[in-house]
Parts: structure tokens; sequence; C-alpha cells
């Protein structure tokens, strides 16, 4: 059965409800390839949560930006299910810096988020250094173990493969360096999770795209979509979103 093309964008910019109201209403206003084609998640920050939530068409979806484990924590999975906000954004790359937070931990984050009804993009992701040292592969298998030692039910989780390197920076991976990254992690799952993970769990592209390059990198195999950054705050998201009907076609 093939994957369904699946782009998400993280709205990390604190923007004032009135840009809010405007790039919304571009998504709304947008003819975009139906669900069955593609599905469309947006991760406003937590302020914009409920504003995006209440005039968002109806056949894409939020994503909370981060959650924390317990009832307690400042934003809990308790919380989002409540406000019935479906997805969560996981363990990105950048985070895990800034914030320290080991494999360990996002894997405990993805697995109770998971249990409590949410929808989970889990993040992985090497820096130039790792990638430089040819460590990427067991990085990435590192992370994503922390997760499988945690879960045994993948049917709501969606990976999003992010080269720190490549995201704000002026080094750009290629379509064929993504394929590949893909693909090794594919097989990965497959020898480590299970054939049936392997076949059906989307892998996003989370390194820089945009317009103009999203439909080259749409056409490798392994490559099921995209977590877009500040593309996904302007117009040629709605390119990006378009890009699924390459698979279909």
């Amino acid at each position: 059965m093939a994957r369904k093309f699946f782009v998400a964008g993280e709205w990390k910019d604190n923007e004032s409800p009135k840009v809010v109201k405007k790039i919304v209403s571009t998504l709304n206003e947008a003819e975009v390839p139906s669900h069955d084609v593609v599905e469309v998640v947006v991760g406003p920050t937590f302020i914009s949560l409920p504003l995006v939530k209440s005039l968002l068409r109806s056949d894409f979806h939020v994503a909370a930006l981060n959650c924390w484990v317990g009832e307690k924590a400042p934003i809990s999975p308790e919380m989002l299910v409540k406000k019935d906000i479906p997805w969560v954004i996981l363990g990105e790359t950048k985070r895990r810096a800034v914030s320290k937070e080991t494999y360990e931990r996002v894997g405990d984050k993805v697995a109770h988020a998971l249990s409590q009804g949410l929808k989970v993009i889990a993040c992985v992701g090497e820096t130039l250094q790792q990638r430089q040292s040819g460590s990427t592969m067991s990085v990435l298998a590192a992370q994503t173990k922390a997760i499988a030692e945690k879960i045994t039910n993948w049917d709501n989780v969606v990976l999003a493969y992010e080269p720190v390197w490549a995201i704000g920076t002026d080094k750009v991976a290629t379509p064929a360096l993504a394929q590949e990254s893909h693909c090794e992690f594919r097989k990965w799952l497959s020898e480590n999770v299970g054939a049936a993970v392997a076949t059906s769990t989307r892998i996003i592209y989370g390194g820089f795209v945009n317009g103009a390059t999203c439909q080259e990198f749409a056409e490798q195999p392994d490559v099921d979509g995209f977590l877009v950054g500040e593309a996904s705050m302007k117009p040629e998201f709605i390119d990006i979103i378009k890009s699924a009907t390459v698979k279909k076609n």
C-alpha cells in the first residue's frame, strides 16, 4: 500500500494575530490535492494554536510544536487532547541541542504522547560534524532506537529526517543525498523494527526545501513529504503541498 504524502509546517515565529489570520486565509483559499493524496498539518506557536484551529480549513490539521510528560507539565499531551489538537512535533533537532534533550527523553515524550491519543511527528537528524565523520546512520539509529524501545505501534508516527547542517545554513542537501539518507534509514527500520513498519511509516524530509525545489525532492521514492520551516508561512507552501501529485502520478 502506498504511503500518503505528508506535509507539515512549523510556524516558529510569534506572529501577530493579523499575520496569522492572513497565512491561514491563504491556506483556506488554496486549491490543493485532496486529502486522499496529501495530509497537511501546520504547527503554530502555542499562543496561536487556538486561533489557527478555529479558522483553519477542515481538511488540514494543527500540531503543537512540543509537549512534555506529565499532567502538570507546562504543555502536556493531556492538555492538547482536551483542546482537540491531534498532532505534536517532538525531538526537533535544534530543540534537542538547546534544551539538552537526550535521545531517551525524546523517546519517553513520544511514547507518552501516543499513549494519550496524540499523533507524533518525531524528528531525527545529524550535525555537520557527525555527517563529515561518517556517523549519520549511527546517529539516526540511536535516536530512533530510543523511540522504538518505548513503543510497539507505529501507525500514528511520522518520522522527520532533519539534517541539522542543511537548516538555516549555506549548505544544501541535494535530492539525491536526501534519498540516500531516507533509503538507508528505511533499511535500518526494516532490520531493527520490522519490515511492515519500514514499509508503512512515512519518512519526511526536514532539511531546506521551498517552492522551487520541492518537486525534485518529492520525486525521490523514499521521501514521503516535508517538514517545512520558514517557507510554510509563505504562499509557496501551497506549491510544496501540490508537489504531492508527483507521487500520485
